[in-house]
């Protein structure tokens, strides 16, 4: 029997904007990540994309989706979006500013605007599990939403890990 969740601001975006999406639960492991999600869901690591939030030079704010099995190289894309660096941000500023726990993280009813940023290659995938906004609980979505309704710009960031 499938879990119900409740509804996140994610989920909440994602109906008010009318965009399909599926509900995927699992039982959330600390520090499981996407092996774990991807694992206990039955689809490859590869598309399970992750929910960063970095901070550039002047502490400002972004988001950085990427590619469940890659890291994200901060040199590439402070170059390609024109800052002096690009770093992870504290959990408790990632909090702050997404209005979401980490590992809970997702791109859609953030708290505060922020820009965001996609792997170019995320595009190319036919759907994706992205975070629905809690721990434990993932959306199968059309990745080209990302780009047309979060304004996402693709960047060429992913590293293998």
């Amino acid at each position: 029997m499938a879990k119900h969740v409740s509804e996140t601001p994610a989920t909440q975006w994602l109906k008010q904007k009318k965009i399909v999406y599926s509900e995927h639960p699992y039982e959330y492991v600390e520090h499981g990540g996407t092996a774990e999600s991807s694992k206990q869901l039955g689809v490859p690591e590869h598309e399970v994309v992750k929910t960063l939030i970095m901070q550039d030079d002047q502490g400002k704010g972004l988001v950085v989706l990427i590619h469940g099995d890659c890291k994200t190289s901060t040199k590439n894309l402070a170059r390609q979006i024109g800052r002096k660096s690009v770093e992870p941000c504290t959990p408790e500023a990632a909090q702050k500013n997404s209005g979401y726990l980490v590992g809970g993280t997702s791109p859609f009813g953030l708290r505060k605007p922020m820009p965001v940023y996609i792997e170019s290659s995320i595009l190319e995938l036919p759907k994706i599990w992205i975070n629905g906004g809690k721990r434990g609980f993932l959306v199968g979505i059309d990745p080209k939403v990302l780009t047309t309704e979060l304004g996402a710009q693709p960047v060429q960031c992913a590293l293998p890990v």
